[in-house]
């Protein structure tokens, strides 16, 4: 699954190495000539940039890697992690959105509810998916199969990869943000566990609309905001060039979102993204979620609800100031 035709700008020493070490295997075998201690050497090599680069990746950089083109979206995860998936489509009040996808499936032998927002891989399948940007009944869409799962109690698991919810003026006709808003009032108190996964781009409310769970987690090379950093740089800096620096500002990175408490879990990729090797990133994801769903379901739904509305509400930090007249009192 590992892909070197599309390389980020921070990758490129490691690229050239990887190059090099193409070029030695094409000698050994054409030329007959012994060459593995060179290729050692060159294998050395690649090891150590690989862990120089990526152990110490910038906000910005773990954004450009979240929005790869060959990492794994949520139907990739989908076929691997869960098998007898049934995909239902519509909201049943206007019509189909293919940004938002999702199903009953079993994961190992139960029974669960799976939802994901859902990008595409090439020019005809992103203006199927909009890019993974949902319109109002994708969340429609959802929310009806999530009362659906509680309906046959099954537990709901979710998978966040959207840079924001559609900002067309058919979206706002058709009330977006009421859509999304009712996704988060119905999702806080349905009577059955909820996962939730940051898989690649989290953005917004777009994400929020089906991200109100009893644990919420982030692959390490995703992020979780309430805006894009290209957004923020324009607001701010008025030049979306600027989106680097407001990347380091919004402190979105998966160590300080679990810091924060935003996000509960932060789950390992392999090495150099999860692009580069899909069956390990869906292996280390499976396990995570089998770990929170075996937690979760022990709770009863009265324990359930209570620790979910107490998660949301600790969010965040306000103050209440005590309003003085013009006296001064």
């Amino acid at each position: 699954m590992e892909d070197v035709t599309y390389t980020l700008e921070f990758e490129k020493p490691l690229r050239e190495l990887e190059k090099q070490l193409i070029t030695l295997y094409q000698v050994s075998q054409e030329s007959k000539v012994d060459v593995s201690s060179e290729i050692e050497a060159i294998e050395a090599k690649i090891e150590n940039t690989k862990k120089d680069i990526y152990s110490n990746l910038t906000a910005w950089q773990r954004v450009q890697l979240s929005r790869h083109p060959k990492r794994p979206y949520s139907l990739d995860y989908i076929e691997l992690i869960f098998t007898g998936f049934e995909e239902l489509h519509g909201d049943r009040r206007f019509r189909e959105d293919a940004a938002i996808v999702g199903g009953p499936a079993f994961l190992d032998s139960e029974p669960v509810m799976v939802l994901g927002q859902q990008k595409g891989r090439n020019t005809r399948d992103n203006l199927k998916r909009n890019f993974g940007c949902p319109h109002p009944e994708g969340y429609r869409k959802a929310m009806r199969l999530m009362e659906m799962a509680e309906k046959f109690g099954m537990p709901v698991i979710t998978f966040v990869d959207t840079p924001g919810a559609y900002p067309g003026i058919g979206a706002e006709e058709r009330h977006v943000a009421e859509a999304i808003a009712v996704n988060i009032r119905d999702m806080s108190v349905l009577k059955v566990p909820i996962v939730t996964v940051v898989i690649g781009e989290g953005g917004s409310g777009g994400a929020l609309g089906i991200a109100v769970a009893d644990e919420v987690m982030i692959l390490e090379n995703g992020y979780y905001s309430v805006i894009s950093p290209e957004g923020c740089a324009a607001i701010l800096w008025k030049d979306r060039a600027a989106a680097p620096q407001a990347a380091d500002a919004l402190k979105f990175s998966p160590k300080y979102l679990q810091k924060f408490g935003v996000v509960d879990r932060v789950i390992t990729e392999p090495m150099g993204g999860a692009h580069r090797d899909y069956d390990l990133a869906a292996k280390t994801l499976k396990e995570a979620i089998v770990d929170s769903l075996g937690k979760l379901k022990k709770k009863s739904t009265k324990k359930l609800l209570d620790d979910r509305y107490k998660k949301f509400r600790n969010l965040g930090v306000y103050a209440d100031t005590a309003a003085t007249d013009t006296a001064g009192n």
